[in-house]
């Protein structure tokens, strides 16, 4: 069972930034991929970045050229760093990791870190 705890969300004007961090409890060299997803109320929740076990970085369109993602394998922790904040980035952010495929997939999810971007 692999844990999760996202921090650095909080409350930054339009044209902001913030980083958010996600530690896992074990070492991410086990985990598959890691990706940030956000969700605000009466929508389904979205992947926003994700990253592989190889590095290979992955954006949802509304975000490619803002948002960077990374990962620190020595530390276990991904990384989403957030520039040119807007006010529709705001929502709950969640810290993904799996492992497996397909059917073999396996998904642990942190408890989220709420972002708000005030215009």
């Amino acid at each position: 069972q692999v844990q999760l705890v996202e921090s650095g969300g909080g409350l930054v004007q339009a044209g902001g930034s913030l980083r958010l961090s996600c530690e896992a409890s074990e070492s991410i060299f086990s985990i598959n991929g890691m990706g940030w997803y956000r969700q605000v109320p009466g929508k389904q929740r979205e992947l926003v970045a994700s990253i592989t076990s190889f590095g290979i970085a992955n954006y949802e369109d509304s975000v490619k050229g803002r948002f960077t993602i990374s990962r620190d394998n020595a530390k276990n922790t991904v990384y989403l760093q957030m520039n040119s904040l807007k006010p529709e980035d705001t929502a709950v952010y969640y810290c993904n990791a799996f492992r497996g495929y397909s059917s073999l997939r396996r998904d642990y999810w942190g408890k989220g870190t709420l972002v708000t971007v005030s215009s």
